[in-house]
Parts: C-alpha cells; sequence; structure tokens
C-alpha cells in the first residue's frame, strides 16, 4: 500500500515526507511502547503511535520503518519532524483512535507486521 493511501484513509496530515508518498509499504504495527516495536518489528512498514516524543522517530530510524503516523491527533514538535526529515521517514497525524487507525488500514489490506 502506498504511503499516500495510508494518509487518505487516515484523513491525515502530512508534516514531512511528501517526496516519499509514493514509497509502498507491506505492513504495520502500532505501540506505545517502543521497547515493543525493537522487540517485535521485523520489517520496513508503517508505525502507529499516541506516544510523542524524539524517542518514537529515532526508534522508527533503527527499525527501518518508512513512516510515522501519531494518532488521536497528537501532534509532533519541530524538533521531532525534522529529525524525522533527516532520516528519511514520513510523519503525519491522525484524529482516529489507535484502534480505528489500525482497523481500517487492516480492512484496506495493509498487514500486521510478521504475516506479509
Amino acid at each position: 500500500m502506498k504511503i499516500s493511501r495510508i494518509k487518505d484513509l487516515l484523513g491525515a496530515e502530512l508534516f514531512c515526507g511528501e517526496d516519499k508518498l509514493d514509497t509502498e509499504v507491506y505492513s504495520a504495527c502500532c505501540s506505545d511502547m517502543m521497547s515493543d516495536v525493537l522487540a517485535f518489528v521485523k520489517d520496513q512498514g508503517v508505525l502507529l503511535t499516541g506516544l510523542v516524543n524524539a524517542q518514537v522517530v529515532r526508534t522508527a530510524e533503527m527499525m527501518d520503518m518508512a513512516c510515522i503516523v501519531f494518532v488521536r491527533s497528537k501532534t509532533p514538535s519541530a524538533d521531532m519532524i525534522e529529525l524525522a526529515r533527516e532520516s528519511g521517514i514520513v510523519v503525519m497525524k491522525s484524529g482516529y483512535r489507535a484502534y480505528e487507525a489500525c482497523g481500517a488500514l487492516y480492512s484496506a489490506g495493509l498487514k500486521p507486521v510478521g504475516n506479509n
């Protein structure tokens, strides 16, 4: 699924990564615990989270994730956006709750991490 489709499905606001909206992603995970992301994410994809701090971007960078979606209308700081931009990570926010966002993406065909 292209990141642009994720943006549309979630009615998301884009903060950075405009040039990467055509990137294909094949899986997603959702967690506010970055230790779980580090332990269980095995392939590049999308991270959905309600946690808003620089560790989210650093974790996504370490795991070669293509996109971060902040749920519940959480807004990343300018420093977080700049860090993501430097790392080549798309960042956006959605008004959906995590459960709703995951359901929408799953229903549209995006698989959980490890099931592709």
